[in-house]
């Protein structure tokens, strides 16, 4: 199994147990996404393992229950990262041109570890993430360009309704990394 993996593996199985610690009552909380309720963040997880499994000509079946679809996700995209032909597969990104788990790795990946603190903070469970996960995430995530910064933060650059980070919320330079990494993509801490 490679690092992009095992690094999925990793992360989903953190946001499953988030998701399955959901009492029936808190789907419709509010999370820190303002559109969004608990279940909309797992419904947004779960279309974008949809969205990378389109590129190797898979798809997911519909399923009410959140956690039984994000575990159908989760199966499918594992079944796509364990096969090296779909893997390699190279296709076509709004970032440039990625093998199928390059794309996984960019996108639902590093999902899965901020939609968690998402999920987590809307449903009062632990909200902290993996150190490593931060740092990663801190590291590609500040090295992005100031243009497609600009262009993430804005609403429909990448299709109808999408918002990839929100506008950058002011965190005091000593805070935690987690805390700076969630202001530099749009989340109050």
């Amino acid at each position: 199994m490679g690092e992009i993996a095992e690094r999925y593996r990793r992360r989903a199985e953190a946001f499953e147990r988030k998701v399955a610690a959901v009492r029936p009552e808190q789907w419709d909380n509010q999370s820190p996404c303002e559109q969004w309720t608990a279940r909309d963040v797992v419904d947004h997880v779960v279309t974008m393992h949809g969205v990378m499994l389109m590129p190797v000509a898979r798809t997911l079946a519909a399923a009410d229950d959140p956690l039984t679809a994000f575990q159908e996700a989760r199966a499918a995209v594992e079944e796509v990262l364990d096969d090296p032909m779909l893997a390699l597969t190279e296709t076509d990104t709004p970032t440039g041109r990625l093998t199928t788990e390059q794309h996984i790795d960019q996108v639902i990946s590093d999902d899965m570890v901020l939609h968690g603190w998402d999920l987590a903070r809307a449903t009062g469970q632990d909200d902290t993430m993996d150190p490593d996960d931060v740092e990663r995430l801190w590291a590609g995530t500040a090295a992005i360009p100031a243009d497609l910064m600009e262009k993430f933060r804005t609403p429909g650059a990448f299709g109808e309704g999408i918002e990839v980070y929100g506008p950058e919320v002011e965190v005091p330079a000593d805070a935690p990394l987690q805390d700076r990494l969630l202001g530099l993509i749009g989340r109050q801490p």
